[in-house]
């Protein structure tokens, strides 16, 4: 089933590695030669192996290779496929929760700190980043007991847009629904002005966005732009990730 008119340019392997350069940068997943990278992802000069290199966020693996098999072409790195992970579309919904619960609970059994192993039901699990950032990693358990640096980190993982409003060399400044926690329950909030970068020392993700672009976040980097349609699906699988996150709150 193809879901998107994508950019035929626009390789899999390149997407991929795209939203997943931000947290490499940080040391906080996949291999070392971030730096190297970025450059290439900057110029497409050097010789580095895009789709091994992706093969090395294990994290992801799993939804990719459902959301492969739910496409029929079995490839996970297929750029529908890569789309549907980060950004979401109808393949993501197109994913059997309940098999793909079943795996992650499997691949995921060593993984200290979430909550997968607790969701009542398979219909909570989604083939999107935004489940693994709430369900999977520690940090929705740690909000109750201390806010401030599990919000941030849950905030800053999870593939976030926003509307640009002004650049300033290699940052720009955007309006963006942050994450809140108030009352015991997550939500997003009114927009706020954020400042992310583009460009680091003259290589970037994308081209210099210009005022008036919606575009993606992941970290502080941006990623890439949206269309009305994408900043539909991403807020729709969002809003999913955040009200299961929000029932697994009321029993920790």
């Amino acid at each position: 089933m193809k879901t998107r008119n994508l950019d035929s340019r626009q390789s899999g392997p390149v997407l991929f590695n795209r939203y997943a350069y931000p947290p490499n940068e940080l040391g906080y997943c996949g291999p070392d030669g971030s730096e190297d990278l970025l450059g290439h992802l900057s110029s497409g000069v050097g010789d580095m192996n895009l789709r091994e290199r992706a093969r090395s966020f294990d994290g992801a693996w799993p939804y990719l290779e459902t959301l492969a098999s739910a496409l029929g072409d079995g490839d996970p790195l297929d750029v529908e496929v890569v789309h549907a992970y980060w950004v979401g579309s109808a393949l993501t919904s197109a994913v059997d929760p309940n098999a793909l619960m079943a795996r992650l609970r499997i691949d995921f059994a060593g993984q200290n700190g979430g909550v997968v192993h607790e969701l009542d039901a398979g219909a909570d699990c989604m083939a999107h980043h935004s489940f693994h950032v709430f369900a999977v990693y520690p940090w929705l358990r740690l909000l109750p007991r201390v806010a401030d640096v599990p919000l941030t980190v849950l905030q800053q993982c999870r593939i976030r847009w926003g509307t640009v409003i002004s650049v300033e060399g290699e940052h720009v400044h955007l309006l963006s629904e942050p994450l809140r926690f108030r009352g015991g329950t997550l939500s997003l909030a009114e927009p706020i002005s954020e400042k992310a970068r583009w460009s680091s020392a003259g290589r970037s993700l994308l081209a210099e966005p210009k005022v008036g672009d919606v575009v993606s976040l992941h970290w502080d980097w941006v990623c890439d732009r949206l269309d009305i349609t994408e900043v539909a699906h991403l807020r729709r699988c969002t809003t999913a990730s955040i009200s299961v996150a929000n029932r697994a709150l009321q029993s920790l």
